[in-house]
């Protein structure tokens, strides 16, 4: 093999004689750094393996779909969607059917289709930001616009702002966050209602005369929301065009096994199944996914230790400073935190929370850092590596305290 097409990081380079896309060179694999460290709070999992009984269960429906997998799965998923329909009704109250359901490999695979299904050369998806950073990505792959409207200066979507730009821009597609990735923030249903009123009437550029936008919804961190908080998904009986995809990947501790799904109206979930690859969810992904739902008290039993872990954690990075300054901390009704504000030199905070084993986030705005909920003593080694970092870095800078 030739050594230049090896790059000093291990990683493969793409020779220049390959045809690749020409929008795509250049371009980098979406990523979060994966480390071999002692405590990794960047990717937002839910650090507790699940329990024997669980790990039991899953092993033995793998064992009994193994005798099978000669045969392609069941296409449609039935059983699965029968699932996750009986999960929401228990999760959020809604009364949803099979056909309202679709599953995939992880909301990745979800929100991939959505824009292979209603997105394309000629339309555009409009979303507040900062959001998550993989939306662009989807629109760069299915050949979608991707445009965005700024939220108001404390990460809430600019509701009015928004609408204007459905009036004006036509997007085939809105994408909404809820809570938003990397800030936390939950959507207010009555804002929801009002983009969702709005799109019920706005024409869509580069489609059919008559059609209207799409809203989706993304909730993969909803479970970690505030008690009593209502989930968009109790809005698809009443808007046909609204999906609202959700993930067993946060809370429900089930990130290794790629499940993702969507409820929406049948109508758009036939849209999604045009695009879908053929026996997509492989039998051994549906077999787990059912064993996990055979156990949903223990696979969410630490959700509520968590969301108690993010508000005491919340109240300490508040005591927190940064030459002389405190941090900010966003409010947040996910598994994990947007801090600091007034971090100039966080690539070197990060830089020097690594250097101590621990593994965060630099994601989001200038000067903000995120950091995903861990058990009691990774969150303790959190709270002594960042002051260290902090400490270190106004050393590095020449900041000294007054």
């Amino acid at each position: 093999m030739d050594a230049n097409a090896i790059a000093d990081a291990g990683e493969p380079t793409i020779p220049a004689d390959l045809p690749l896309r020409n929008d795509l060179i250049g371009e980098e694999p979406y990523g979060a750094p994966q480390l071999d460290v002692p405590v990794c709070l960047n990717v937002n999992e839910n650090p507790y393996a699940p329990k024997a009984d669980v790990v039991n269960s899953i092993a033995e429906r793998i064992r009994e779909a193994a005798a099978t997998v000669n045969r392609y799965p069941d296409r449609e998923h039935e059983e699965l969607r029968q699932a996750f329909c009986t999960y929401l009704k228990r999760e959020s109250d809604a009364n949803l059917q099979p056909n309202q359901v679709w599953g995939a490999n992880g909301s990745n695979e979800i929100m991939l289709q959505l824009f292979m299904a209603f997105g394309g050369p000629g339309r555009t998806a409009l979303a507040p930001a900062p959001t998550y950073s993989m939306y662009p990505e989807y629109a760069r792959d299915t050949f979608t616009q991707w445009q965005t409207v700024p939220r108001n200066d404390d990460f809430t979507v600019n509701v009015g702002a928004t609408i204007d730009a459905i009036k004006s821009v036509g997007p085939a597609m809105v994408v909404l966050t809820s809570p938003n990735n990397p800030t936390g923030t939950a959507l207010p249903m009555e804002d929801l209602k009002l983009i969702l009123e709005a799109c019920q009437d706005a024409a869509v550029t580069g489609a059919q005369p008559g059609t209207h936008p799409i809203v989706v919804v993304d909730e993969a961190y909803v479970e970690f929301r505030d008690p009593g908080t209502p989930s968009a998904v109790t809005l698809v009986n009443d808007y046909h065009h609204l999906a609202v995809s959700r993930t067993m990947s946060k809370a429900f501790a089930f990130a290794g096994s790629r499940v993702g799904y969507v409820a929406a109206a049948p109508g758009i979930i036939d849209c999604l199944r045009i695009v879908r690859m053929p026996y997509h969810l492989s039998a051994i992904t549906q077999a787990a996914a059912l064993a996990a739902f055979d156990h949903t008290d223990e696979q969410l039993a630490e959700v509520d230790h968590l969301r108690d872990i993010r508000q005491q954690t919340a109240a300490w990075l508040e005591q927190q400073t940064y030459k002389g300054q405190p941090l900010r901390v966003m409010p947040s009704q996910s598994n994990f935190l947007l801090f600091g504000g007034n971090l100039d030199e966080r690539e070197l905070i990060f830089e020097q929370m690594l250097e101590r084993g621990v593994l965060i986030r630099v994601v989001g705005p200038d000067g903000w850092l995120r950091v995903c909920m861990g058990t009691d003593q990774e969150m303790a080694r959190f709270r002594e590596a960042l002051v260290e970092s902090l400490r270190a870095v106004e050393q590095l800078c020449g900041y000294t305290a007054q």
